[in-house]
């Protein structure tokens, strides 16, 4: 049950014309009221054809009239309107289970306290078999104000409490922490202009897109510039920046002047102030192309970085920042990924930007690695190959499972929902990314000795889960993976146990393609070769006591070891 306290105002006749009207999409089936301040006397223009909605109006706006004839300063702002809707699952209540409900809503409110004889007048339509109205003004009996503070969380907690009495669907308690809800206005206007979003909405997913790929405040204002946004900016006498609203290009008001949205109303996280501390704590060291030659790539680097985030997750404080920076690798991730995967990442990123904020407060400079691998990424003029994207692709995928465990430890409900959404966009981005590769290794199996003896490395690495990896449709694929890895030095055992130990396979809907994904990340180097490492320190050693010796002045014969030389020149 949704009870959405909407903006007060000030024309209560105007809103009884809305609520016994048709509707904008002639939803108001049968408007008619099911409770009120006092039933006796009042005027129902649903059920009596001799009232009119200019004396129910007058009814209710009575002491509202009343204070304000007898102080100077009249009430302004004074009609309070709540809509409250049950799930569409749910089933139809009955006109009296409305009226109680509406009773609740009221008193947890404030507008109408138990035993309060004097509270606010106010009425409860039904509209239609899923949804009523309540509509109050705000002056009490006595000519008091009503104490209306804190009343959307009371009112939510009391609809939680109401789902329960009534047996209908169980929503998830709020924390203040979730974005603003788009307004009927909003939305209509959204249709009306042909834009697929609200203006928030669209201004939301703009700015996330800009963060990783800005350093700064300054750089973060001039991208949402370039990139279409209207910014409004507000500076200190010293010109430093203090904040900023942004602006959707045609979303104008009545005046045709172009309408802005402070940075904290479009999402509680999008604040200059907490912008300023994420990207100051993901400023690289040095640019993202100086490390080109790099035998890594950024993708790599990524699932390196995301690799140690179960083990960050330690500290309240640590573990939030890691989170909220993994929406904004995710994010990377998605711009640059290749078309046939953007739309399932794109749906994943979107569904986890709830679970990158909580109550906890972030500290940002822990999430470090990540943040430089999502400004490595969007800055990389290249594409991952089919085994990198693969490899990060099911790293996010497990990123993703361990923040969504961390907010259900902490009861985070609408973060670990929002994170469990984001998983199932992965997994579906995952197994497109993937599908490439197996293709390519099926094509080429082992010899049959060879795949019982990896079947037997299977057995001994990672007995648990070893009959559900041998029998896995991947499985000749991921015979393959070990023996390329063999061929370049590995240790097939070895490497199935780094890759079980990264990430646990109990909860792996396909175990070998974990495996599969996790051995080419781990395996895709040349094993070191310690004899050839230590012929290369050795040869490295005497090039540099050659080149000492000849700045000295002594020029050593082929044939005389430095160490000779050393003896002659002591006798």
């Amino acid at each position: 049950m949704i009870a959405a306290i909407k903006q007060a105002g000030s024309n209560t006749r105007g809103l009884l014309a809305y609520l016994y009207g048709p509707g904008r999409h002639d939803e108001h089936l049968d408007p008619h009221i099911v409770a009120g301040f006092a039933m006796l006397g009042m005027p129902d223009p649903g059920r009596d054809e001799n009232a009119t909605l200019t004396e129910l109006a007058r009814y209710l706006d009575e002491p509202v009239r009343l204070r304000n004839g007898e102080f100077g300063k009249p009430v302004t702002e004074h009609v309070w309107h709540c809509p409250v809707r049950t799930a569409p699952e749910d089933r139809y209540l009955s006109d009296a289970e409305w009226a109680e409900i509406a009773q609740r809503i009221v008193q947890a409110a404030g507008i109408a306290p138990a035993g309060d004889d004097l509270g606010c007048r106010w009425i409860a339509v039904r509209l239609a078999d899923d949804h009523i109205h309540i509509l109050a003004t705000t002056v009490r009996e006595d000519g008091r104000r009503p104490k209306l503070h804190g009343s959307g969380v009371r009112v939510g907690d009391e609809c939680r409490a109401i789902e329960k009495d009534y047996g209908l669907r169980q929503l998830k308690k709020g924390d203040g922490t979730g974005n603003r809800r788009p307004t009927q206005a909003e939305m209509h206007k959204a249709e009306r202009l042909g834009w697929d979003q609200p203006s928030a909405e669209w201004l939301q997913d703009r700015i996330r897109a800009a963060i990783p790929h800005v350093t700064g405040a300054e750089e973060f204002v001039a991208y949402l510039e370039a990139s279409g946004v209207e910014v409004q900016i507000r500076r200190g006498p010293s010109g430093d920046l203090l904040g900023y609203a942004a602006g959707r290009p045609g979303d104008v008001n009545e005046a045709s002047e172009q309408i802005y949205h402070p940075g904290s109303k479009i999402s509680p996280d999008l604040s200059l102030p907490k912008i300023k501390a994420r990207l100051e704590s993901g400023q690289p060291e040095e640019h993202p192309t100086a490390r080109r030659n790099h035998p890594s790539t950024p993708w790599h680097h990524a699932t390196d970085a995301l690799d140690t985030l179960h083990t960050d997750l330690a500290h309240d404080t640590h573990a939030q920042a890691h989170i909220t920076a993994l929406g904004e690798l995710l994010e990377a991730t998605t711009q640059t990924a290749p078309a046939h995967l953007r739309d399932e990442l794109h749906a994943a990123s979107k569904a986890f930007t709830r679970a990158q904020r909580s109550q906890i407060r972030a500290e940002d400079r822990a999430a470090h690695a990540l943040r430089s691998a999502a400004r490595d990424i969007v800055h990389t003029a290249t594409g991952p190959d089919g085994s990198a994207l693969a490899a990060l692709v099911a790293a996010l995928v497990w990123a993703t499972i361990v923040a969504r465990r961390w907010h259900e430890a902490k009861n985070h409900a609408h973060q670990a929902d929002a994170a469990r959404q984001a998983v199932q966009h992965l997994q579906t981005a995952a197994d497109l990314a993937l599908a490439p590769t197996l293709a390519e290794l099926t094509a080429r199996p082992p010899r049959d000795q060879a795949r019982r003896v990896l079947a037997s490395d299977v057995r001994a690495a990672v007995p648990d889960h070893a009959e559900r990896i041998l029998t896995d449709p991947a499985w000749p694929a991921l015979a393959t993976v070990p023996a390329d890895a063999e061929a370049r030095g590995h240790q097939p055992h070895q490497l199935l146990k780094e890759a079980a130990a990264q990430r646990e396979l109990t909860t792996a809907r396909q175990p070998a393609r974990v495996l599969i994904t996790r051995i080419q990340h781990t395996g895709r180097n040349p094993a070191p070769n310690r004899r050839a490492e230590a012929a290369r320190r050795r040869s490295t050693l005497a090039a540099s006591v050659r080149v000492r010796q000849t700045h000295d002045g002594q020029f050593p014969s082929a044939a005389t070891t430095p160490t000779e030389q050393q003896r002659r020149q002591r006798r």
